[in-house]
């Protein structure tokens, strides 16, 4: 699909606050409500616009500890690698997980009450979990930037 430059402001608008009516968004992307709307349904249509979602603030929800878990499985068979992906599913604390390339196979995105709790969650938890053969965590000490792929 052609993605000219009113959908992508409409994307950035959305990914900003996605509770906008559909005559604000038109009226920011300049657009007339049945345009707008017209072009949302597509981009929804398309995939490119896959769910509105919630930004949850985890500090008010008594998530005060946010970190980077890094993990590298010592194998990285088929098996391995769904097992690893079960047993981290079923963790509350894992907000996001990514496969990714380099070190680590592996980066989660967590977030616990306070530093005992993640240290109970790498001891307890990540730690258990067969084959894994270095985590390296990081504590995320402060957001700087936060927005949208766009």
């Amino acid at each position: 699909m052609d993605v000219d430059k009113i959908d992508l402001n409409i994307i950035r608008f959305l990914q900003v606050n996605a509770r906008l009516s559909n005559q604000d968004l038109a009226d920011l992307v300049n657009l007339s409500a049945s345009a707008c709307h017209r072009r949302v349904k597509i981009l929804e249509s398309k995939g490119i616009i896959e769910k509105y979602q919630a930004k949850v603030n985890y500090e008010k929800l008594g998530l005060k500890i946010e970190a980077i878990v890094e993990i590298k499985l010592s194998q990285l068979t088929d098996d391995d690698h769904q097992a690893f992906l079960e047993q981290i599913q079923g963790f509350d604390e894992v907000i996001n997980a990514y496969i990714i390339t380099g070190e680590s196979n592996y980066v989660l995105h967590v977030a616990t009450q306070d530093l005992n709790a993640f240290s109970q969650f790498v001891i307890n938890k990540v730690n258990k979990i067969k084959g894994i053969m270095n985590i390296n965590s990081k504590i995320i000490l402060q957001k700087v930037i936060q927005k949208g792929m766009i």
